[in-house]
């Protein structure tokens, strides 16, 4: 069955209400039938949404559902930068700063060699809403941004289903690494040796160093509709784990497992009592139609995260713009596989950019260097990411991607740049924020991070 979607609005009381609905379009078929999906709910302008909170994604359209919230410390290097910020820039520094992180050292040519970059999977960025700070137009203000976001969700939605039909409607995850799966596409890693010590005290008296301070803010560990991923510019299967140390799969995925930033949620109700397609939705939550929002998490969900938690658990968050082109990193510990040779530390990392400017740009090439504690740095030259050469369109500005690194030493150091084409002809590089790779301790019987006090 084909499938159409759009989002339509009728006005209904009470004030904020809204009802959404769907347009779905049989093949051979005049008619259009419309499916209520549910009623939009206020924004939160404080506070955290509470588990079983249905959602849409106000960049990517999905459908979506909240299973619990992760408090995280972003780290935003435009807010430091010396040139004057956009107005999207300047709404993000209404927090105070709550902890500080130091850019890496830039090192220098005689930097050594040898680690392991891997690059799978994909997905896309994110824009952010910024609630009014007045209790007194919180109402209106926050009426004309449902209006504002609902009609970019539209515009999504449609774009996102007509691209569809020229691209397949799924990914897995892969761990083949980044060098390896681009080597016929003309991917180049290259390594130089380094002195680490040497070159980490000549960095730190360099003057292009800065700090840069983190604010906390929420961001949402969520299932997304089933029905709604082949829609969508964001990868289905970015989660992903180590497989034990026995087992011959090193690399596995959950389909349907996103994190989503607090200004990126527009909630709404819905009677339906499995109004979300995903395995895992009955199997986390309960319907309570008395309760508010009307599903609770079971104990399997509670479970699950306890299990999963060091593996899951998102931190810290990089951001960067360049000639309009916002980059956002977030890396996660993966854990530690054990050779005969030597330990081999784990990361994935997510890769969101967007396109804030009006024009669109259509990226190129990738440049990473990666800078491992043990004194090795390694550079990564490829055309595109994963594969692809992502257009950012006013009509479809993010596109999201996650990878894979491993290093022989327990931390280490990422950053690069993104060789961009804009419509013009133009070509930049957009700088992709640095950011470190930290591991956790480890039980060395069961495998599991030992938690620090």
């Amino acid at each position: 069955m084909g499938f159409l979607q759009q989002m339509l609005l009728s006005r209904c009381a009470p004030p904020l209400m809204f009802i959404i609905k769907r347009t779905v379009k049989k093949q051979n078929s005049n008619p259009t039938r419309l499916a209520e999906v549910g009623r939009l709910e206020t924004i939160k302008l404080d506070g955290k949404y509470e588990t079983g909170q249905l959602f849409l994604h106000r960049i990517f359209g999905y459908r979506g559902v909240v299973l619990f919230p992760w408090t995280a410390r972003v780290y935003d290097r435009d807010l430091h930068s010396q040139t004057k910020p956009t107005p999207s820039t300047k709404a993000t520094t209404a927090q105070p700063p709550q902890t500080t992180i130091t850019q890496p050292p830039s090192i220098n040519s005689n930097t050594a060699a040898a680690s392991n970059a891997t690059e799978t999977g994909k997905s896309a960025a994110s824009q952010e809403y910024f609630p009014p700070k007045s209790s007194t137009d919180a109402a209106e203000s926050v009426s004309a941004a449902l209006k504002s976001q609902l009609s970019e969700v539209v515009n999504t939605l449609n774009s996102a289903v007509s691209s569809n039909t020229s691209s397949s409607s799924s990914t897995t995850s892969k761990s083949a690494t980044e060098t390896k799966s681009n080597a016929t596409s003309g991917t180049n890693s290259t390594s130089t040796s380094s002195n680490a010590s040497s070159s980490t005290s000549s960095t730190s008296k360099d003057s292009n160093s800065k700090e840069i301070r983190g604010k906390v803010h929420t961001f949402y560990q969520v299932l997304i509709d089933s029905r709604d991923c082949p829609y969508i510019r964001a990868q289905t299967e970015a989660v992903t784990f180590l497989g034990s140390q026995d087992s011959n799969r090193s690399l596995y995925a959950i389909p349907g497992l996103d994190y989503v930033s607090h200004d990126d949620i527009m909630p709404y109700s819905s009677t339906d009592k499995l109004p979300l397609h995903h395995e895992l939705f009955d199997k986390f939550l309960n319907h309570v139609p008395e309760k508010q929002p009307t599903f609770e998490a079971k104990d399997t969900l509670k479970s699950w995260q306890d299990k999963n938690h060091p593996w899951l658990e998102l931190s810290d968050v990089h951001k960067e713009t360049t000639e309009n082109i916002r980059v956002t990193v977030i890396p996660f510990y993966m854990g530690c596989r054990e050779t005969p040779a030597s330990s081999v530390y784990w990361w994935r990392y997510s890769i969101r950019l967007e396109n804030l400017g009006m024009m669109s740009v259509q990226l190129r090439e990738r440049h990473w260097r990666i800078f491992s504690l043990s004194g090795t740095l390694e550079t990564v030259r490829g055309r595109g990411v994963v594969g692809q050469e992502p257009i950012l369109s006013p009509r479809l500005p993010a596109f999201q991607y996650s990878s894979h690194v491993s290093l022989q030493a327990p931390s280490g150091h990422m950053w690069g740049t993104f060789r961009l084409e804009r419509e013009d002809g133009h070509m930049f590089d957009c700088k992709i924020p640095p950011f470190s790779l930290e591991s956790k301790p480890e039980d060395p019987i069961t495998g599991q991070p030992i938690k620090m006090d």
